[in-house]
């Protein structure tokens, strides 16, 4: 055990029940002492963040107020639950701080919800549903073949490799961008953001797991989407801003032999502390959304406050740690 280890204190700012706590203790070497801010007076809290030297959040932004982040003057690193980092303050957290976000830990889930709806959109179960619900019977309906179908998954991280796992097994050609270009995966074609144009059009699915930041905002609008096949299907279960909301809608509503899944919203509590659809994306036929729960399956949260812990750790024995985010891309 690493000598210094007994002087870490390790600072929790979310909710956490007790089982994930003896997890995330028993996971942890010993000789670390904790903090879990949901425990703790405001006099209490305050010591416990001007002694941080690791911070274990989820939404900081919703966790800590602006007044909190100066009192972390012995912070080193921050943990976190997500997967995604663009809803961390970078501006607020001291420079030599590292940052590392919770890659992987979803992926699993999050690929079932992938295959769910491009099966659904494939073969129009929703829409065929609601023409039974008013009587229509229509047994010649055509729906879309997926196996041999190509498939573009813009990044080929922790979730765009499980769904390529699954979308696999019915026979579908893999098309992966990554930040490298390069993978050991069972692909077709690899490339990096340099390649979105071609690999758009030439999948007949296209499913979004690539991190957002400065470069991927907005990396789907209106060009993109006229690039894509006219019966091509779309699905992001990262994160909203990827897309161009109003071009999406405008362009499902003009071309309705194209099909979209949404599970990431533009506006949503978690960031906006509400919900809000600007579209009426779900009055139109070929889309599918749900609210941002493809991660959420039983005894997901203990899994990834694992798998956070385990980061954690190979921080303070200072092996490699997953996940770290560059802060310049974020600004």
């Amino acid at each position: 055990m690493n000598s210094k280890t007994e002087h870490y204190h390790i600072v929790v700012t979310f909710n956490i029940d007790e089982k994930e706590k003896e997890l995330l203790v028993k996971t942890i070497p010993e000789g670390t002492f904790f903090s879990f801010l949901s425990d703790l007076s405001e006099e209490d809290r305050k010591k416990a963040l001007q002694a941080a030297d690791v911070l274990f959040s989820w939404n900081p932004p919703k966790e800590l107020s602006k007044d909190e982040y100066p009192l972390l003057t012995r912070l080193r690193f921050m943990q976190l639950l997500s997967a995604g980092a663009d809803h961390v303050p970078f501006d607020d957290i001291p420079e030599g701080v590292k940052i590392a976000s919770n890659v992987g830990a979803y992926a699993e889930p999050m690929a079932e919800h992938v295959l769910a709806m491009v099966l659904a959109l494939a073969k129009q179960l929703l829409k065929n549903h609601d023409k039974l619900a008013r009587g229509e019977f229509n047994q010649f309906e055509i729906n879309k073949m997926v196996s041999g179908s190509t498939v573009g998954i813009i990044g080929f991280g922790g979730i765009g490799k499980a769904a390529a796992k699954l979308l696999r097994c019915p026979g579908c050609r893999i098309y992966a961008i990554n930040s490298s270009g390069r993978t050991q995966e069972a692909v077709d074609f690899i490339g990096t953001l340099k390649d979105l144009d071609y690999v758009l059009k030439e999948s007949d699915i296209v499913v979004l797991s690539i991190a957002l930041n400065n470069r991927t905002q907005n990396l789907i609008g209106r060009h993109e989407l006229e690039l894509m096949k006219q019966d091509a299907i779309l699905v992001n279960v990262a994160r909203a801003a990827l897309i161009d909301e109003t071009a999406l809608f405008e362009h499902l509503v003009n071309n309705p032999h194209f099909k979209a899944g949404i599970d990431a919203w533009w506006v949503e509590p978690f960031s906006a502390g509400t919900f809000k659809m600007d579209h009426p994306f779900c009055e139109l036929s070929n889309f599918i959304g749900s609210p941002h729960n493809s991660a959420m399956v039983p005894g997901v949260i203990r899994r990834a406050v694992e798998l956070a812990a385990l980061n954690v750790r190979n921080f303070i024995q200072d092996k490699p740690i997953r996940g770290i985010v560059s802060r310049k891309q974020y600004r």
